[in-house]
């Protein structure tokens, strides 16, 4: 018996604007029923090839705002469509129906969700690349790797305190 594998995306940028910034990090979480992987792709690796590499099999993808933010910042700048190719559950709006508000971050913390690195957000991530890409600072890359790898891991922990089933019919995919 085959197990649908879905994935868990998040990714990390050096700015808001799909049209200005660029990706620095995509983060996937697959699981399957045979276990589970992390593929992160980072820097001159963040490639639609790579990415679509990275996806194959896949069945169901969840994120965060990924339907603002994530998913639209992918299609901008590697011309993928993943709202089009994959079946995509915005764990966002399931988060509201639940008088949950805030960042990810806040959600994890009103859930008692937790994480190991503490203090880092969106904008310290950015400065996190920076320092990598300018100084050659691997210490500040590894942080920025947790960091995105704790998002995409505790996508799922986010998932399963909401009770969202981890497969969703075509007529669950949430609309932009």
């Amino acid at each position: 018996m085959e197990f649908p594998r879905h994935v868990y995306l998040d990714i990390e940028t050096t700015g808001l604007s799909r049209l200005y910034h660029e990706i620095t990090v995509v983060g996937i979480y697959l699981v399957d029923g045979s276990g589970s992987r992390l593929v992160q792709l980072v820097g001159e690796g963040v490639t639609r090839d790579n990415l679509l590499e990275a996806l194959e099999g896949a069945d169901t993808m969840f994120t965060y705002n990924g339907s603002r933010f994530d998913l639209p910042f992918i299609s901008a700048s590697l011309g993928v469509d993943l709202a089009k190719s994959y079946k995509h559950r915005d764990l966002m709006y399931d988060c509201w129906r639940n008088n949950l508000y805030g960042g990810f971050k806040a959600v994890e913390r009103q859930l008692g969700i937790s994480r190991q690195l503490r203090g880092i957000d969106g904008f310290e991530a950015v400065r996190l690349w920076w320092r990598y890409r300018d100084y050659g600072d691997n210490d500040a890359l590894a942080v920025l790797l947790e960091y995105n790898r704790e998002d995409v891991v505790n996508l799922m922990a986010l998932r399963e305190r909401l009770w969202v089933p981890a497969s969703i019919d075509e007529d669950e995919r949430e609309v932009l």
